[in-house]
């Protein structure tokens, strides 16, 4: 190099680097990626709960136990879970575990492939049928004898329940497999033999029998008798309504960890930002984030668990199209959102599109959203989507007065940093360090079961 080339690159004033070693930077508080806009936490209304527990009081209802069943597979052979078959209707409340396993055993595993039919409108009913994978359609006859679309069945449907009766009547609709389809049967004379082996289980089915003669509403709650249209003076009818004896309670659950904080970095390392007050502030982010997530899928109380068979809908065909939404949206009054993974909200969007609909915008929280018919459908990334592409969407409406979703929590206990949110301080150790028991206390109810739809086996890859 030479004179002339070390002149030219000398420097005539401080580097930057070089004073940034005396100035003192304009930083962040720490960022994380797993901070989400939470939508479900902020549109729930929040229902304060007594000693950590919340009774949902309703009207007596015969038609409990609405469930699925559960399978697992040995090889190609599928088989049920015994003991869930007590979800379904014709076994519901029956606890015989050695019952339902001999009823579990005489399920024979069919195979159909698509457009085959499983059974047609007028034929007798000879067999229970339970789908353990696939999809099917329900047809019927519309009221100028045209074919009717009466819904779409999937794993872990029941059909046949006439066949418990003495003289079950005939199919009163058509089934026809959309997809390969895996049924499990039960014939009417293998439950004949059952009955005369169980006694439990022929007690059983007669207790059901007679609770299906009981006056009751389309929604399955005992009637109040009502007398109306009349003149005069005639007696009316006496009637009373009658309450569930055994309502659900839901406990608060709970998500805590333990936050520890070395003492010198407390002391020495304080300033701009209070390192304590940083470290609890990601610990509640990411205790809201698994709050968020049990509420939609934990097992016992997650919405996704407890929604009502009845109020569970299958797409037509595979992506969610308009028809699908509006199914999901006319099985309830008042719908306030709909909740779905932002691809399944993508994938409702190119389904407009294809068919030439502009889709609707609705505000929340000042903010536009995608809708449909006027409902907001806003994003939540803790709905899962499975290894095959399929997810759900939630629609829900919200409130006590509405009789429909609330979240459970209680507000105003010892250390609370939020409500229902606190962070007790547990001491120092020996080697110094600061340790905070944070907890979360949650939960989530539905009031009655049409409160919440859910809208299952939505495709997003197409």
């Amino acid at each position: 190099m030479t004179v002339t080339e070390v002149q030219a690159t000398a420097r005539l004033s401080l580097s930057t680097s070089a004073a940034r070693k005396l100035s003192t930077t304009t930083k962040t508080v720490p960022q994380s990626r797993g901070i989400t806009s939470r939508w479900l936490l902020r549109q729930l209304p929040w229902v304060e709960t007594t000693a950590g527990t919340y009774r949902v009081n309703r009207r007596l209802t015969y038609a409990a136990g609405e469930g699925r069943a559960a399978f697992y597979s040995t090889g190609d052979e599928v088989r049920v879970v015994p003991d869930s078959l007590a979800e379904l209707p014709l076994f519901r409340g029956f606890t015989d575990s050695a019952a339902l396993a001999a009823v579990a055993d005489r399920m024979v595993s069919r195979e159909y492939r698509p457009g085959e039919v499983l059974a047609e409108a007028g034929s007798p009913t000879e067999a229970g049928l339970l789908i353990a994978h696939g999809k099917v359609s329900k047809t019927g006859a519309g009221a100028y004898g045209e074919q009717t679309t009466l819904g779409v069945l999937a794993d872990g449907d029941y059909l046949g329940q006439q066949v418990l009766a003495e003289s079950p009547e005939p199919w009163s609709y058509s089934l026809r497999a959309l997809t390969p389809v895996t049924v499990l049967t039960l014939g009417r004379e293998d439950l004949r033999g059952l009955l005369a082996e169980s006694e439990s289980l022929r007690a059983h089915v007669s207790w059901l029998r007679s609770t299906m003669e009981l006056s009751q509403n389309k929604h399955g709650e005992a009637t109040i008798e009502l007398t109306s249209g009349h003149c005069g003076e005639p007696e009316l009818s006496p009637t009373f309504v009658d309450y569930e004896l055994a309502p659900r309670e839901y406990e608060l659950s709970v998500a805590q960890t333990i936050l520890r904080v070395h003492t010198r970095v407390a002391d020495l390392f304080n300033e701009p930002m209070d390192q304590v007050e940083q470290q609890l502030r990601l610990t509640v982010e990411a205790l809201r984030e698994r709050q968020e997530s049990d509420l939609v899928n934990n097992p016992g109380y997650g919405l996704l668990h407890n929604a009502d068979v009845r109020q569970r809908i299958q797409t037509r065909g595979g992506p969610p199209t308009p028809d699908d939404m509006d199914e999901l949206l006319s099985r309830r009054r008042k719908t306030e959102f709909f909740l779905a993974h932002p691809r399944a909200i993508a994938a409702f969007g190119r389904e407009c599109s294809a068919r030439g609909i502009v889709q609707q915008t609705a505000e929340v929280e000042g903010k536009p959203f995608p809708a449909w018919r006027g409902t907001p459908i806003l994003p939540c990334d803790k709905i899962p989507v499975t290894g095959t592409g399929t997810t759900s969407i939630m629609a829900m409406r919200t409130g006590e007065r509405a009789q429909g979703v609330v979240g459970l929590r209680q507000s105003g206990i010892p250390d609370e940093l939020e409500p229902s949110l606190n962070a007790r301080f547990m001491g120092i150790t020996e080697k110094g360090l600061l340790s905070y028991l944070v907890t979360a206390y949650y939960s989530v109810a539905v009031l009655v079961p049409d409160a919440l739809g859910v809208l299952e086996n939505v495709e997003i890859g197409r």
